[in-house]
């Protein structure tokens, strides 16, 4: 169905006239050789939950003059992309509570060379916004569902929605997006519930579940054990559906390992950031809402990019900082040492 239209921004003007940079001729590679081609983008901190892995009780969000413009993340993303990368994944807080999001998704599916448009949300504002996001050109959706259970979604999430992430489900698929995954982060005492329940869901809708190990990035205390591992999630789907097969010749930079279920009915994926770290492939970098660029998750450092942004310095700048940050970035992040130091941050300042 289409939208309403609404009025595009204009895009700033080039500095002196000058014509974006062309690159470095090898893309963003960092000194470990990994090519760097996914670019996160978080429009806001701000969030409709409350989910205890990823940030506190009481939160004080950004103002909106501290966060980037929708013209900032277009300039700075069209550079990005000459520079090599070719896919972004809008995140949040919760990025549907960034008003005008259809218009941004719009204006960054006309950057020549921008081959997908992803978004993480958590499902609640999607059964008014799914038919405008998918006629501006948003390519996938991962929605967060960590438990069928009512009771269950409200302690870990310190609000009520269940029945709204469902609702938002529904219109995805309804509005015409037909590879939809299911993020659920596996926490000891709720896994054990929930695996199987979200397993036969995902099943009978079509629906791709990623289970997502427990990380140290909230602001709830963390420890290994409170991990419900990859290899229990395999045991419990393995002594369900039968024993699953890996997915051949997957992409080695994706995060998830993909799985066919064991009777053959659909797949599902696992992210296993604890046990079995994936950072020797990691081919992403982030932007936070508020203009900071970090080349992992983890990053105990951060590049202002906003400033730069907003003096209206020239691309071929920015572009030189952009490889400056994927040029320092570190091997990995290194939890299961002694060496592991936890960002200040919490996930929903970061962006998922």
């Amino acid at each position: 169905m289409s939208r309403t239209a609404l009025p595009l921004f204009p895009l700033p003007a080039r500095p002196n006239g000058d014509s974006l940079p062309v690159g470095n001729g090898r893309g963003l590679i960092d000194t470990f050789g990994r090519r760097h081609t996914h670019l996160r983008i978080s429009v806001t901190d701000r969030c409709n939950l409350r989910c205890t892995y990823c940030m506190p009780e009481e939160v004080v969000f950004r103002d909106r003059s501290e966060l980037l413009t929708f013209e900032e993340i277009v300039r700075f993303t069209t550079v990005a992309v000459s520079l090599g990368i070719d896919k972004i994944r809008l995140t949040g807080g919760e990025p549907l509570m960034r008003r005008g999001l259809p218009d941004l998704v719009e204006a960054l599916h006309a950057i020549p060379g921008l081959t997908d448009i992803g978004l993480t949300t958590n499902g609640l504002l999607l059964p008014e916004q799914a038919e405008a996001l998918r006629a501006a050109g948003l390519s996938r959706l991962n929605i967060s569902l960590d438990t069928l259970d009512a009771g269950r979604f409200r302690e870990l999430a310190r609000r009520d929605g269940l029945n709204r992430v469902l609702a938002g489900i529904d219109a995805a698929k309804s509005a015409g997006f037909d590879r939809i995954k299911i993020n659920a982060v596996s926490l000891r005492g709720f896994a054990e519930l929930d695996t199987l329940p979200l397993a036969r869901f995902c099943r009978e809708r079509d629906l791709e579940l990623r289970f997502i190990e427990s990380m140290p990035i909230g602001a709830e205390p963390w420890n290994r054990e409170s991990v419900f591992s990859a290899a229990e999630i395999l045991e419990l789907i393995d002594g369900e559906f039968g024993p699953s097969q890996s997915v051949p010749d997957q992409d080695p930079s994706a995060p998830a390992t993909e799985y066919v279920y064991g009777d053959g009915l659909g797949r599902f994926g696992i992210i296993a950031s604890i046990t079995r770290p994936f950072c020797g492939a990691c081919n992403r970098v982030r932007l936070t809402a508020e203009g900071k660029l970090r080349n992992c998750l983890f990053a105990l450092d951060e590049t202002d990019v906003k400033s730069l942004l907003r003096d209206n310095t020239p691309d071929e700048e920015i572009a030189r900082v952009i490889r400056q940050s994927v040029h320092d970035k570190w091997e990995g992040h290194e939890i299961n040492t002694a060496r592991f130091l936890k960002p200040a941050r919490t996930m929903h300042a970061i962006g998922g």
